[in-house]
C-alpha cells in the first residue's frame, strides 16, 4: 500500500465558526485570524493505492462556482488537486475509487467540473467509481436550515449521472487494511476512513477533527448539526487513537498534516505533530 497527502489548496472561513464556543482569545494564538476574523485552512485529500487500485479522499472546493461565492472564501496558495497529483506522478486518470467524506462544498466540490463550453458538467476522474454515504446523500437533498448553504446541487446532482456511486453500509471494508465507519455529529452520515499501514492506524479526520487545534474535547465547530454528539464521537476516537498509538492526519489543518495524542489530566492533548512522509 502507499499513501500520499494531496493539498487541494487554502480558503478561509470565520474563526469563531471554526472554534465555537472557545473564545477568541483563545483559539487565536493556535490559528490567528485576519482583520476579518477569517483563519485559513487547508483542503488535504489523501490517496490510497492498493495494487491496481487508487482510491482518492475527498476533493476540496473546485471551481465551479461564481466570483461572488469564492469572494466568501478567499481561495489562495499555489496548490491544486491536479497540480498535488502530479507531484506525485498521477493524474485524475488514475484515480480508480473516489470516497466522499460528507457532501459539504469544500469536500466534494473537485469531484465534477464544467465541460469545456460549461453547457453541463463531467467528472474530474473519468475512470473512477464514487462511494459515499445514504444518510448524507438524503440529508443533502432535504437539509436542515443549518446546513443548507454547504450543500450545492450542482456539486452533488451530477455524480450519479457521471459515475458508478455506491452508497456504503458501515463498518465497511474496502480493501485490506482500509475500513470506513460513520459519524453524526458534523453532519449525517460523514464518513471515518481508517487505514493500516506498515502496523501503523492512520485514521483521516474530516471534520470530525479538522485540525490539531481542535483535538481538546471541547473545541467543537459550529458548523456542527449535534455538538453532544460530536463530544462523544471525538471522546471515543481519540480513546481508540491513544490505545493504538493511531496517528491522525487533518484534512484541514494548515500547517500540520498528522499528529498522535494523549491522555492528560486536563483530557486529551497533541503529543506531537509531522508531516505524512515521517511514516511512509
Amino acid at each position: 500500500m502507499e499513501l500520499y497527502s494531496v493539498n487541494t489548496g487554502f480558503f478561509k472561513l470565520d474563526g469563531g465558526a471554526m472554534f465555537g464556543v472557545v473564545p477568541k482569545s483563545i483559539w487565536n494564538r493556535l490559528n490567528p485570524a485576519d482583520d476579518n476574523n477569517m483563519c485559513s485552512w487547508a483542503m488535504r485529500s489523501l490517496l490510497v493505492v492498493e495494487g491496481d487500485r487508487a482510491l482518492l479522499i475527498d476533493s476540496g472546493i473546485g471551481d465551479k462556482q461564481d466570483k461572488r461565492f469564492f469572494g466568501f472564501y478567499y481561495l489562495h496558495g499555489d496548490d491544486s488537486l491536479e497540480g498535488s497529483l502530479a507531484r506525485h506522478g498521477f493524474s485524475p486518470a488514475d484515480i480508480t475509487d473516489h470516497l466522499l467524506t460528507h457532501l459539504h462544498f469544500d469536500h466534494c466540490g473537485g469531484t465534477v467540473r464544467w465541460n469545456a463550453d460549461r453547457t453541463g458538467f463531467e467528472a474530474v476522474f473519468p475512470n473512477a467509481a464514487v462511494w459515499m454515504s445514504r444518510a448524507q446523500w438524503d440529508t443533502a437533498h432535504h437539509p436542515n436550515p443549518r446546513e443548507k448553504a454547504s450543500f450545492l446541487p450542482e456539486n452533488i446532482d451530477p455524480i450519479p449521472e457521471l459515475y458508478p456511486t455506491t452508497f456504503l453500509t458501515v463498518p465497511y471494508e474496502f480493501f485490506p487494511g482500509v475500513s470506513f465507519h460513520l459519524l453524526y455529529g458534523h453532519t449525517d452520515g460523514m464518513i471515518l476512513p481508517i487505514i493500516r499501514y506498515k502496523g501503523k492506524t492512520i485514521i483521516y479526520m474530516a471534520d470530525l477533527i479538522p485540525s490539531a487545534a481542535h483535538v481538546k474535547i471541547p473545541y467543537i465547530m459550529a458548523y456542527d448539526i449535534r455538538p453532544l454528539d460530536t463530544f462523544a464521537e471525538k471522546t471515543a476516537v481519540l480513546s481508540f487513537a491513544v490505545e493504538h498509538d493511531a496517528v491522525l492526519f487533518f484534512e484541514h489543518d494548515p500547517v500540520h498534516e498528522c499528529a498522535t495524542v494523549k491522555r492528560t489530566k486536563k483530557g486529551f492533548a497533541v503529543d506531537r505533530t509531522f508531516p505524512l512522509s515521517e511514516i511512509l
